[in-house]
């Protein structure tokens, strides 16, 4: 070590990405243990000038060893374990269930993945002037994300709201609790440092609703302070949220753009310095407010769909694609599908869901759990109705059906989560068992971090100019995903969907993959066939369903939407399909 460096007051050991425990001695000087990101260890007093000795030690978890023990004869066997459960899928790590009766260990025919573990670096000594510089330089593009594309990547965004009430669906309209009493800079403080605690260099979009922009009590005040202080120290993005995700359910398109324009003014006035944000979240935003974005406001992203939303909450838009498309001037849900239909507004999902839970028309009760729809990443539906330990096994699970088979499909993944601030201390309001799912977001983030440790956290605007650099239209969209269920709730373990989505159609394929089922269409529907969206809502009236139904929906509240294999289909309808995906049409496709 350079005699320069070595005489430093203090000097930190960072050992980058780890999984799981490490003890780190120096020149014989036992200096303590790293189990949380940033994985840093002080060395000061222990460094010298010249040669060191240092030795790292690596603990990983139990898993890998139970699991390759679970196939030799006990005699040979290095652990014992009272664990009882079984993994029921080799193929996956997230399917478990109960040992079968009189068995007491797991029992595997083959060894499942094995979990990443190891110290794999960079190992650097660095300065408190080096640590300081990784917070100051966050609100640039790091050096690693220069000249970042779309494709080889997985993106993980992160939004949160900040709101007076739970639903202020217009400027002088408010329905649900008043949650001023759970918006303070603590909160705010809590979460914002619990998400750089578990990802530094993360930058994450808050969205500000129209009364939280303008209201005059201390609190707010400091709020909005902070956000601008996140801005400068992380490169956190700030907009506005018109309408409480619902603003076309009870505004004109008129009311609309003029909220749009004077909140995005705000914001700019609010963070100063010339500032204008890339994006806009929306919940559901309707094609010629997704239009007046783009050609008035000069804004080309925004989370305008939530991606099977149907029987939840205060309006419906179910029937769009899951990843960015540009949508049409027909319908927000619909992709455009030439020049002339096109509105230059990239249309993001607002939660990344399970795909088998999404089938659900809003809830229901089974064996008394409660199924819902909107089951995925989001904490409502996992972690603060399931409790962390099976929340995360939720959240996790479908994170892996975009980062793990999803990636390989479509050249890049996406997952989205909406977080809104309220939810730091929402039991004090809900209840939601007394869990406010900190724990778990933490959990959340450093395990995609273990599992994907190439993922970006990016702002939505960020992810959405990627997305725009690479795509010019739409013509050449082709998601493809297949999802195995987790076994939780309405992910049911013997089940599988596939999803083909383009600018065409999108259409669901579901079958029972443990009995070799034979698929059948759940949902077909046609992006060629002309659409209308509802027409503005009459005065103190709600316009709820803006959806986005034809031939068969995957919700199945209509006689029309009975599953049916490909070959029941129109001779028309499967000459449409059989344009894009003709191996579906193989012989034995439909077995697969």
């Amino acid at each position: 070590m350079p005699g320069s460096l070595a005489n430093k007051d203090r000097l930190f050991l960072q050992l980058g990405d780890l999984a799981e425990i490490a003890e780190v001695t120096l020149n014989g000087k036992r200096l303590g243990l790293a189990w949380l990101p940033p994985y840093r260890i002080e060395i000061s007093g222990a460094a010298r000038a010249g040669a060191n000795q240092l030795e790292i030690r690596v603990a990983n978890l139990w898993a890998n060893r139970l699991n390759a023990d679970s196939l030799l004869p006990e005699s040979r066997r290095f652990t014992r374990s009272n664990l009882d459960r079984i993994q029921t899928d080799p193929t996956s790590d997230s399917s478990y269930g109960r040992v079968p009766m009189g068995k007491t260990r797991p029992v595997y025919t083959n060894i499942p993945p094995l979990m990443r573990s190891g110290l794999f670096g960079p190992v650097q000594v660095i300065t408190p002037r080096d640590t300081s510089t990784e917070v100051k330089a966050a609100g640039a593009a790091p050096r690693s994300e220069v000249g970042l594309q779309l494709l080889g990547n997985r993106f993980l965004t992160f939004n949160t709201v900040v709101r007076v009430n739970q639903i202020e669906v217009a400027r002088d309209k408010v329905e649900g609790a008043d949650e001023s009493s759970i918006h303070s800079p603590r909160e705010a403080r809590l979460f914002r440092e619990a998400i750089a605690e578990a990802w530094p260099g993360a930058r994450i979009t808050w969205a500000f609703s129209w009364q939280a922009l303008h209201d005059a009590r201390p609190d707010y005040r400091e709020l909005r302070r902070l956000a601008v202080s996140y801005h400068k120290k992380y490169g956190d993005e700030i907009t506005f949220i018109p309408g409480a995700y619902f603003a076309n359910m009870y505004n004109t398109r008129e009311q609309v753009n003029r909220d749009l324009h004077e909140g995005l003014q705000r914001v700019s006035e609010i963070v100063g310095d010339g500032y204008r944000p890339k994006s806009v979240v929306a919940g559901f935003l309707a094609a010629e407010n997704l239009r007046y974005l783009a050609e008035k406001e000069g804004i080309h992203i925004c989370q305008g769909n939530i991606w099977g939303q149907y029987a939840v909450d205060n309006g419906d838009g179910e029937g769009s694609i899951c990843y960015p498309y540009y949508p049409s001037r027909e319908h927000f849900l619909k992709p455009a599908r030439g020049q002339d239909d096109f509105i230059d507004c990239v249309n993001l999902d607002g939660w990344t869901v399970d795909f088998l839970c999404a089938r659900i028309p809003g809830a229901r009760t089974v064996n008394g759990e409660h199924w819902r729809s909107r089951q995925g990443v989001g904490p409502i539906e996992t972690l603060l109705d399931m409790g962390t330990e099976r929340g995360l096994e939720a959240m996790l699970a479908t994170t892996a059906t975009h980062f793990d088979d999803g990636f390989a499909r479509n050249g890049f993944a996406w997952v989205t989560c909406g977080w809104e601030m309220c939810l730091v201390e929402g039991r004090k309001i809900y209840g939601y068992g007394g869990r406010n799912g900190m724990e778990g977001l933490h959990l959340w983030l450093t395990e995609i971090r273990k599992r994907w440790p190439d993922t970006k956290l990016i702002t939505q605007g960020e992810f959405g100019e990627l997305w725009r650099a690479r795509f010019k239209n739409n013509d050449k969209l082709d998601y493809r995903f297949v999802h195995r269920g987790s076994g939780i709730r309405a992910s049911e373990a013997d089940q599988e969907i596939r999803w083909f989505m383009n600018r065409d159609f999108r259409l669901a394929l579901l079958s029972n993959w443990k009995e070799n089922g034979t698929p059948k269409v759940i949902d077909f529907t046609r992006y060629d066939l002309p659409a209308k969206e509802p027409a503005d809502p009459e005065p103190g009236k709600h316009s709820r369903n803006w959806s986005l139904i034809n031939r068969i929906n995957q919700k199945g509240t209509r006689p029309q939407d009975q599953p049916v294999p490909l070959t029941e289909l129109t001779s028309e309808e499967q000459s449409v399909i059989r344009r894009h995906y003709p191996e579906l049409f193989a012989s034995d496709a439909n077995a697969k």
